[in-house]
């Protein structure tokens, strides 16, 4: 029986804010450039002269470092709104990301919609990485609307703001072949999301 203890296990070097954001943003221009099936590891590191080695000790693989470029690319987390109030929370949600971001963003959700279904560890990877936080982030800021006194507690609307958001988002370049801009999402939360909360 060997003695030999374990070799321990290689230490993640941390890469630097710049570094990191580097490399995001070469995520997503290639995302866009290709789609996600055709994104590669060896594309990723070739285009920001990094070894494939790093790559991997930041991130499992490609869904999570896919999941961790978007998430890097929201102007802000839902964490950190606090207006105050319900209206200004939302309106604070819609109006960080400028008409053209957030364009970008929407045809890069829609060109990712295939993918999420075929792949499912992208699936996965998003939830743990992108939609799980951004839901936590909602539920805290209606959580303080109902301790404010802004809500009715019981109010059955409550569980699916995330649900009427995104589908604002999604739905009017559907129907209309217009993004879904800032102004739109403002008039779309005092039309149908607030009143729907009894606001």
């Amino acid at each position: 029986m060997s003695t030999e203890s374990p070799k321990p296990a290689a230490r993640r070097t941390r890469l630097t804010p710049e570094r990191e954001a580097e490399l995001y943003e070469a995520v997503l221009a290639i995302l866009r450039e290709v789609g996600y099936d055709a994104l590669t590891m060896d594309a990723v590191a070739t285009r920001t002269h990094a070894s494939k080695a790093t790559l991997y000790r930041q991130w499992k693989g490609k869904p999570e470092l896919v999941a961790g470029a978007l998430r890097h690319k929201k102007p802000i987390k839902l964490e950190e709104i606090d207006t105050g109030t319900l209206r200004g929370d939302l309106q604070a949600m819609v109006c960080e990301a400028d008409d053209e971001q957030m364009e970008q963003d929407a045809a890069l959700m829609r060109g990712l919609g295939h993918a999420i279904h075929a792949n499912p560890d992208l699936h996965r990877a998003l939830r743990e990485l992108l939609i799980e936080p951004e839901t936590r982030g909602l539920r805290a800021m209606l959580q303080r609307a109902v301790e404010r006194g802004e809500v009715a507690a019981d109010n059955p609307a409550l569980e699916f703001v995330a649900h009427m958001m995104l589908g604002a988002f999604l739905s009017r370049p559907l129907f209309e072949d217009r993004p879904a801009d800032a102004a739109y999402l403002v008039r779309y939360i005092d039309a149908v999301v607030l009143p729907a909360l009894g606001r």
